[in-house]
């Protein structure tokens, strides 16, 4: 497991499950303050074999940066054919409802569950 825990925010890799969860406020100044996260993400990814969750329902806030490396991040799972990339957000926090339905144009086969 592989975990960042502030007082703001954490992230955290359940391997077990292949779950990457991000929780509470994130943000960040920009590329270089997200690289460790997107460490995580990116190991989240390499061992995966078969599907990887990333589940932000309890991520309130994610500033203009963090959705940027989200994007990215989502961009990249085009090369990774075998693994299902599925995103769990919730529709009562109102940046998910508008912005992670984006992620879905980035990524064809991308499977997003708004809860």
């Amino acid at each position: 497991m592989s975990k960042i825990a502030t007082d703001k925010y954490s992230v955290e890799y359940f391997e077990s499950d292949n779950t990457v969860s991000l929780t509470g406020d994130l943000a960040l100044d920009g590329p270089s303050d997200y690289a460790p996260i997107l460490e995580i993400l990116q190991e989240a990814a390499d061992k995966s074999t078969s599907s990887l969750n990333l589940n932000l329902k309890e991520l309130a806030f994610l500033n203009s940066s963090g959705i940027s490396m989200i994007s990215k991040y989502v961009i990249g799972f085009r090369n990774k054919k075998s693994v299902q990339l599925t995103v769990t957000g919730s529709e009562a926090i109102s940046w998910q409802s508008k912005s992670l339905k984006n992620l879905e144009k980035l990524l064809p086969g991308l499977k997003l569950v708004l809860q």
